[in-house]
């Protein structure tokens, strides 16, 4: 079903307060599954399939930047939560299972081909013991994080506010705030960097050789390795029932 005002019998249910967005998908199978889009989102292609009970999935609001469109999965008592001003180049691709949960902060940039992966999707074990050896654990992004083509994030990473992840890149470990990774497995290879979301090619000025051709953002920061935080959750009702995060801008590190 497309995003719309909904609820079943089941406990399934869609927030959303106008007429339906064109180019949705829902999938309930199991129960007591919620969907909660702001008012002001902007929603692209968005697939989301809830597979199991208790999951979760929410979109903050949207002004200034490209549609967010992506292949959701959630899985059992997991949760996807999309920040405000989160855009995409293309669809990504979000997977959340056995009570994970990926979140994305604030005015975050994906480009093409992006996969954030909490879990495997199938379980390995090893032969000795028994033991899963590929456990599934929260991935969560920072505000202000721009995610390079066909980069994949994996479960377990987190990645501070204003960092840039290369392209390719295979993100395994924690990255702090406002660094680059790049590499597969990535890592860090600059720190004390800072990126701007206008185009080299589409905004002016068209040749941009430091940073008095543009607006500077908030999050310029000297890179904290010490420093761990939740990213900025999406903002006002019904997106989410805790009351918004103020105080002083955030970042992690744990590695």
């Amino acid at each position: 079903m497309q995003i719309a005002n909904y609820a079943d019998d089941r406990g399934n249910e869609i927030i959303w307060s106008a007429d339906p967005i064109p180019d949705t998908n829902i999938v309930f199978t199991g129960r007591d599954n919620t969907v909660r889009v702001h008012p002001d989102a902007r929603i692209g292609r968005l697939s989301v399939q809830f597979d199991c009970d208790n999951g979760t999935f929410e979109i903050g609001s949207s002004r200034g930047v490209p549609a967010f469109s992506a292949t959701v999965r959630v899985g059992q008592d997991s949760t996807v939560s999309i920040g405000d001003n989160v855009s995409t180049t293309a669809v990504a691709g979000i997977s959340a299972t056995e009570g994970t949960a990926v979140r994305i902060g604030q005015d975050c940039m994906l480009a093409i081909g992006i996969q954030l992966r909490a879990d495997d999707g199938h379980p390995i074990f090893d032969v000795g013991t028994g033991a899963r050896v590929n456990v599934s654990r929260d991935i969560i992004v920072g505000d202000h994080v721009w995610i390079g083509y066909n980069a994949s994030i994996l479960g377990g990473v987190r990645i501070g506010d204003g960092a840039v992840i290369g392209l390719g890149a295979v993100v395994t470990r924690d990255v702090p705030n406002n660094a680059v990774a790049a590499g597969n497995p990535a890592r860090v290879v600059r720190t004390n960097i800072a990126w701007e979301r206008p185009h080299l090619s589409l905004v002016k000025p068209y040749y941009k050789p430091d940073a008095s051709t543009l607006q500077k953002s908030q999050w310029w920061a000297e890179t904290d390795e010490t420093a761990t935080a939740e990213p900025t959750r999406p903002t006002g009702p019904p997106v989410s029932p805790e009351p918004a995060k103020t105080g002083a801008r955030r970042r992690f590190w744990r590695r």
